[in-house]
């Protein structure tokens, strides 16, 4: 298969799970920001989503945290949290959130460009994930995609909210 159609299917999958978790952060009404997903309030399950996504578009786990917008950010990221095996207990406004979900976006386009058909083929450079970089990718979209499906169950179960189907590539025809 031709490096740039992988790239091309990865970016549109991406941007398809990102913007379902878009629109979930826009629907989603006050009385339920803070309200519990499972275990963890809504706020805090988005920030997650985005998170691990911002993560793993990384090329390795030891470049993550000196990002540029990671400085710019600090009360984003903290102790980082997320990557230690603590219960978290930052939540964040819908305008945090909105900004790293665009970082995120932005983000992919970057991180697919610099893929080569080696850098694809070769080990994923995670603790714990003992397979390619390409099909990190594919479980970082799995992974987007899962915790917006919480969201959303969230969403119908509280608010009765629609959220529509993202079959490839960002839509904002739904997003308003």
């Amino acid at each position: 298969m031709k490096l740039e159609l992988i790239r091309e299917l990865l970016q549109h999958q991406y941007e398809a799970a990102l913007a379902t978790l878009a629109h979930c952060l826009k629907a989603c009404p006050d009385a339920s920001w803070d309200a519990p997903v499972a275990k963890y309030p809504f706020s805090q399950s988005a920030f997650h989503t985005l998170f691990f996504a911002d993560y793993y578009l990384e090329p390795e786990a030891d470049s993550f945290p000196s990002q540029a917008f990671h400085h710019e950010h600090p009360s984003l990221f903290g102790d980082y949290e997320q990557l230690r095996d603590v219960e978290p207990t930052s939540v964040y406004t819908r305008e945090q959130l909105a900004m790293y979900l665009r970082f995120v976006t932005e983000k992919v386009a970057r991180s697919l460009d610099a893929e080569t058909d080696e850098s694809l083929a070769a080990p994923a450079k995670f603790p714990r994930k003992a397979f390619t970089r390409a099909e990190l990718h594919v479980y970082n979209i799995r992974h987007v995609q899962h915790h917006a499906a919480q969201l959303i169950l969230k969403l119908r179960v509280d608010a009765q909210a629609s959220i529509p189907w993202y079959r490839s590539g960002w839509e904002d025809r739904f997003l308003g």
